[in-house]
């Protein structure tokens, strides 16, 4: 309900310049008003009309100490532990550390992912050996010929001299939306910013945990775990910001990516020797074929039962759960608009750890866990094979009928409910999978023309399979999610 007809909020200012020379040397004082949330633009203009300037019941406001004005928070946000920060990105030495993960980045922004990003490996080949030709016939004219994608970075490294011949190696899979990965051509020429990608995923076989969280205020707080490169839009409108259990040197040598500092942070706060307590009502959950146990915080055998020695993969998991818990989440919801995480010491580690490799296990190795039984119905779409042609595409959900119809055939019935509320940003995990194989037409012309080869019906059974295993997925992230709101803290 913009007055301007636009979906991104407005300010009307009025600005006061001080004369040149005058004596008073205080700070501006700032006036602030705001109309209802859901007033229609005709209310707003009819307001405006009504209402002088001078009768506007303004208040004063002040920013806190990190510059925001409005929304201000009140609690314990800056006491807790930071999960990154630059400051400790930047440091030299271990020793000016202070925050639990040494290096974070944004995912890769490629600025031309309709050339660079693929559910089909064979088709990003074909698509990527003719851009690369393209783009050296250009350089050799030095233009910038419009059937190709070009940006900022890319004519300055034409103007600079580099070319880079096709190399299959550098086709890696990438987290592209949440449970969706995708082919990526991970080019250091025609992917725009690849962020800290060479430090985290050297090479197309690494396979490198890492928490990925929105890094922005227009959706949600959300968060899913990734073992291979994320798009910087994961979730679509904000940027998304990730932390990987490991890092890379120039020689390829692993290091751990949480510091010494936060294992001794940890250490020193859960010191105090105490039996580990059970996790109770935490099943097995099954990823096919590895499971992992969530029934018990001590492995069986010499010394169960025993204080267990806290480890920097144990911190990494007990993060992941945190970042999930829903209490966390509506305490520090305006805190998460603003900056990186901060990570609270709740009592129960271990429980926290476990609930933490659980949900990782399940967000990782969502393409190998038990699919959900849904029922399958199919309807031969009798005009559409008169036709010779597939059935229409159509991935439309309905939560209230718990179904989802997939094309003029095909509908998948018996979705539980509590499948829909497992949200990722502004969609839930079921809409973002059915969001991303909808056939949709290029919006680069020259891949209209000439590369535009997707086809639902190519990918549908395994669409469906893949829908299974998602709804098994979000029905065991709300179970432990659930588990996670009663717990003491």
């Amino acid at each position: 309900h913009n007055v301007f007809g636009i979906q991104t909020g407005v300010a009307i200012s009025f600005m006061v310049k001080k004369l040149s020379g005058a004596k008073d040397k205080r700070p501006a004082r700032v006036h602030y008003v705001r109309r209802p949330e859901l007033e229609t633009a005709d209310e707003k203009l009819a307001f405006l009309a009504s209402h002088p300037m001078r009768g506007l019941p303004f208040d004063e406001v002040q920013p806190d100490k990190t510059g925001n004005w409005l929304n201000l928070t009140n609690n314990d946000f800056e006491t807790l532990i930071p999960l990154a920060s630059k400051e400790t990105k930047a440091a030299k030495t271990a020793a000016k550390e202070r925050a639990i993960f040494k290096l974070f980045s944004l995912g890769t922004s490629t600025n031309r992912d309709e050339w660079v990003v693929d559910f089909d490996s064979q088709a990003l080949e074909t698509r990527m050996k003719w851009f690369c030709h393209e783009f050296d016939q250009a350089a050799n004219r030095a233009e910038h010929p419009g059937h190709l994608k070009w940006s900022r970075n890319l004519k300055r490294r034409m103007a600079q001299g580099r070319s880079e011949g096709f190399d299959s190696n550098l086709i890696k899979p990438t987290t592209y939306r949440p449970f969706v990965r995708q082919a990526l051509y991970d080019s250091p020429l025609f992917v725009d910013e690849r962020g800290d990608t060479a430090a985290f995923f050297p090479n197309r076989e690494t396979r490198n945990s890492s928490i990925c969280v929105i890094a922005g205020d227009r959706q949600p707080f959300a968060l899913v775990a990734s073992d291979v490169v994320p798009n910087l839009n994961l979730y679509s409108a904000d940027a998304t910001k990730y932390a990987a259990l490991y890092r890379y040197d120039e020689i390829g040598s692993r290091h751990d990516n949480i510091t010494d500092w936060a294992l001794k942070q940890f250490t020193a706060h859960y010191k105090t020797p105490v039996r580990p307590e059970p996790v109770e009502g935490l099943a097995e959950a099954s990823t096919g074929s590895a499971r992992t146990v969530t029934g018990s915080t001590e492995s069986a055998g010499p010394g169960a039962g025993k204080a267990r020695k806290i480890t920097k993969e144990a911190i990494f998991h007990y993060c992941y759960a945190v970042l999930h818990d829903p209490v966390y989440r509506e305490k520090y919801a305006q805190n998460l608009k603003r900056e990186f995480p901060r990570i609270p010491f709740y009592p129960g580690f271990w429980r926290w750890a476990a609930w933490g490799e659980a949900l990782m296990a399940l967000h990782i190795g969502y393409e190998a866990v038990e699919p959900f039984p849904l029922a399958r119905t199919d309807t031969p779409d009798e005009k559409a094979r008169a036709a010779g042609l597939p059935p229409k595409a159509i991935l439309r959900a309905d939560p209230a009928a718990g179904c989802i119809t997939l094309d003029s055939e095909t509908t998948l019935r018996g979705i539980p409910p509590e499948a829909w509320t497992y949200k990722l940003g502004n969609r839930c995990a079921l809409d973002w999978v059915l969001d991303q194989y909808k056939e949709k037409k290029p919006k680069d012309s020259t891949i209209r023309e000439k590369f535009d080869t997707y086809r639902f019906c190519d990918y549908k059974e395994k669409v469906i399979d893949l829908l299974a295993r998602v709804t098994t997925v979000s029905v065991e992230t709300v179970r432990i999610v659930g588990e996670m709101r009663a717990a003491g803290r």
